[in-house]
């Protein structure tokens, strides 16, 4: 039972990222526009959160949960702002969208590097992590399912369930969430029934701008105490979750939990007894996520439900 509970409340240490960042990518996707730039995306608001921890944390303005509330914000900002550099490249220069978002990638971590050992004096950008919940109250204490999901969690953790239904609700639920929807599907229908395509297609874009770089956040609060420019390819490992997924948000938090559950035991497979008895080689762990991600990209991609205008360039002017 030990290793159960350990296996699960790791496993939500790093589905719960994964679940964020896919469902960042499912606004920009379900708009018509791929949006690889998810790992640059990811590294900027990871970045620019925990540079503000570390100003933050030294100055005691803000403290405790006020503080890392705040951290999200300027990560959810620095990634609207740096998506926006996409969706510009994409929905206004007509862009290749494939292209954009590699340049992106490839700047982020340059960038992040470059700016951290400028202010920092070092690569690595430190910040002190006091956000661990011990106990949920009541929620704790359920037998079994308290030590799994209520106990030694975190805040940002329970944050990413509840954005599951609420993208979900504006998706499927509301009448923006179905302009967005039709950009993707059929741009020149939907420009025809008086609804601006780039408009929706940048909202999309910045929206999982916002997503992805509290993402970024999310992601390196709960398994470290600074950031180097680096997000262990979570960005493209989020991809990999949306296809799976089906580009649908309940769909897509079976997969986070899945590919989540197989990162646990890649990086704490000696934590755990059973899979440390077995004698198998530190590699073979190591890379079990990546040959999953790839065996199950070859079954998923011959059925894709992707948005049927996904990549391509919407101009008014042609059909």
């Amino acid at each position: 039972m030990k290793d159960i509970i350990f296996l699960a409340q790791r496993m939500m240490i790093f589905s719960i990222p994964l679940l964020i960042v896919a469902l960042a990518a499912v606004f920009s996707e379900r708009s018509g526009v791929i949006n690889i730039a998810l790992e640059g995306i990811m590294i900027m608001g990871a970045f620019t959160g925990t540079l503000f921890l570390y100003f933050m944390q030294s100055s005691d303005v803000l403290t405790g949960y006020p503080l890392l509330f705040a951290a999200m914000l300027v990560s959810m900002l620095s990634g609207v702002l740096f998506a926006a550099l996409h969706a510009f490249a994409s929905v206004s220069m007509l862009a290749n969208q494939t292209i954009s978002g590699t340049a992106l990638n490839l700047f982020a971590p340059a960038f992040a590097i470059f700016v951290g050992r400028g202010v920092v004096g070092v690569q690595q950008v430190p910040f002190s992590n006091m956000w661990r919940i011990r106990e949920v109250p009541v929620l704790g204490q359920i037998p079994i399912i308290g030590p799994m999901f209520f106990q030694n969690t975190y805040l940002t953790t329970l944050l990413g369930i509840l954005l599951l239904f609420v993208v979900h609700f504006f998706l499927f639920k509301t009448r923006f969430g179905l302009r967005l929807r039709s950009a993707g599907e059929n741009p020149h229908a939907t420009d025809a029934a008086g609804v601006s395509v780039k408009k929706m297609r940048y909202i999309g874009v910045m929206l999982s701008g916002a997503l992805a770089g509290v993402g970024g956040l999310i992601y390196i609060i709960p398994v470290s105490t600074s950031f180097d420019a680096n997000v262990a390819g979570y960005g493209f490992l989020a991809i990999a979750v949306l296809i799976f997924g089906q580009w649908q948000p309940k769909k897509i938090a079976f997969a986070a939990f899945f590919f989540g559950l197989l990162q646990t035991i890649s990086s704490g497979y000696s934590g755990i007894s059973f899979f440390k008895n077995l004698g198998i080689s530190q590699i073979y762990y190591e890379i079990l996520p990546y040959i999953a991600t790839l065996i199950v990209l070859i079954f998923t991609s011959r059925s894709s439900a992707a948005p049927k205008a996904l990549g391509e360039i919407f101009d008014k002017g042609k059909r």
